[in-house]
């Protein structure tokens, strides 16, 4: 069994006055997990119906291996969907449910045997066979619709939320599970859903979506370590984000690497007055009022953007960092105004010296006891990061 690509060439679509969709184009590559990732009411499930048939496109067009499928039902293209409410007939067993797809296709019944019996051991169901839905738990009722959705053996199987119903420790083991299967068969996967860390953990490729718009496309590292925009900044994961300003670009020499770094300051008025880093934090000189951001998408002097620094890339000290003189660490001071434990990490909520802004920072805990001081509420602290570890976005939504 084998994926199809999957092309969306220009795709709109309007109910009324609302924009559900506008104009989304992209690729899927053959045999991809690929997610459809954004809050709720951004387009998401609009865009996985047309896919699948069930709406159809004001405009654009839908392909299946370059062949056009926009105006096809659902029952002639080479897709099924599994819906996040199972679906399922309640009065058949789980054998019923899953042949229920060849009996409409009039298979001869040793067939339908054999073939039932291989996707319910697809899905490890085979001591539940014979069980009827309201005897299963939620997690073993989704793999039924998931069984049911393989049989017809499709080339794009489409996820609509699938794991939305169920407890959260459920939720992660059919996650991997989902994600074993897709292995297993190799065919092309769809996945709607809102949450990130799902997205993260299974996902070839994400589309990050809202407001009708797809924001970026790109793998699970890209979306989390390269956001396009400040909304993609925002919503995968945590992360601290300041507006700033384009004060300089230069290229500049790291102590210790052989590349040439291309490096941004940035006036970030949030952020206020940068401790100087030879270690005199009284410092008022006029560079020292700036960060440093090692520059990917080479901007413009004078341009605004906004700037963002993940919480975990943030160290964070009872002692000021000794930097040695390098002008690629940026450290602020600060005095701790919530810290949060949650078992494996901390969580610090520092109010800086200069300005009062609030700076989220993310500790994880590796070694009982062996990291030095806890660090407590009410605490001075410095905080300090790599300019490779900050991230310049453009909100193209403004």
């Amino acid at each position: 069994m084998k994926g199809s690509q999957v092309s969306i060439q220009n795709v709109h679509k309007q109910f009324g006055d609302f924009v559900a969709l506008d104009n989304i184009d992209f690729t899927i590559k053959q045999g991809e997990f690929f997610t459809l990732l954004g809050p709720s009411g951004c387009g998401k499930t609009t865009l996985l119906r047309i896919l699948a048939g069930f709406e159809f496109p004001d405009d654009g067009a839908v392909l299946f291996d370059d062949v056009d499928v926009t105006g096809l039902p659902p029952n002639k293209r080479h897709s099924n969907t599994v819906f996040q409410n199972y679906a399922l007939f309640p009065h058949l067993s789980v054998y019923e449910n899953v042949a229920f797809p060849l009996r409409l296709k009039k298979l001869p019944k040793n067939e339908i045997d054999e073939k039932v019996r291989q996707y319910v051991h697809l899905v490890e169901l085979d001591e539940h066979i014979f069980k009827k839905p309201n005897q299963l738990s939620g997690g073993q009722r989704q793999r039924v619709a998931i069984a049911r959705a393989l049989i017809n053996e499709p080339k794009v199987l489409l996820l609509d939320e699938p794991l939305s119903a169920l407890d959260a420790k459920l939720r992660s083991n059919l996650l991997v599970e989902l994600d074993h299967l897709h292995d297993k068969i190799g065919i092309t996967f769809i996945f709607v859903t809102h949450d990130q860390s799902e997205a993260l953990a299974v996902s070839d490729r994400i589309a990050v979506m809202n407001h009708g718009h797809v924001l970026q496309v790109g793998s699970p590292f890209e979306i989390y370590e390269s956001p396009a925009t400040q909304f993609v900044a925002q919503f995968i994961g945590e992360t601290n984000l300041f507006e700033a300003k384009v004060v300089k670009c230069e290229s500049y020499k790291v102590e210790g690497k052989a590349d040439i770094e291309h490096m941004v300051t940035l006036n970030v008025p949030a952020l206020g007055m940068q401790a100087q880093l030879t270690g005199d934090t009284q410092a008022t000189k006029e560079e020292d009022k700036n960060i440093l951001v090692t520059d990917y998408e080479h901007t413009d002097e004078g341009q605004q953007v906004a700037f963002t620094v993940r919480p975990e890339k943030i160290r964070i000290t009872l002692e000021e960092p000794n930097v040695n003189g390098r002008k690629d660490i940026n450290v602020f001071k600060g005095i701790v105004e919530e810290p949060v434990y949650t078992g494996f990490q901390s969580k610090f909520y520092v109010k800086l010296e200069k300005t009062g802004t609030i700076v989220k920072v993310f500790k994880q805990h590796q070694n009982y006891l062996d990291e030095g001081p806890e660090i407590q509420w009410k605490d001075t602290v410095y905080i300090s990061w790599s300019a490779e570890d900050g991230y310049i976005v453009e909100d193209i939504e403004k």
